[in-house]
């Protein structure tokens, strides 16, 4: 006669197969979590006006942000390459 085998809940390959979507389930909950306490700032209404302002302030070169370029690219050029000021 054979005897009972033990309950399905002292199979540690049990727990391993209900560990993955039990752990899938939790992450999903502390993303909610996340999602509804820091929620996104909401798009302003008005971006497509915005966005073809910025557009145009760009194609304009007294307005256009070249100057803060040129003297990024200016300061990262080494001393020795640099032009100098003086009239040759």
């Amino acid at each position: 006669m054979q005897q009972p085998g033990k309950p399905w809940w002292k199979f540690p390959h049990v727990w391993l197969v209900i560990a993955g979507p039990a752990l899938v389930v939790v992450a999903g909950l502390v993303t909610f979590w996340i999602a509804v306490h820091n929620p996104d700032p909401v798009v302003d209404e008005d971006y497509y006006r915005k966005g073809i302002e910025i557009n145009k302030t760009l194609q304009n070169p007294e307005m256009s942000f070249a100057p803060a370029l040129k003297s990024r690219n200016h300061s990262a050029t080494p001393q020795e390459d640099q032009p100098s000021l003086k009239p040759e």
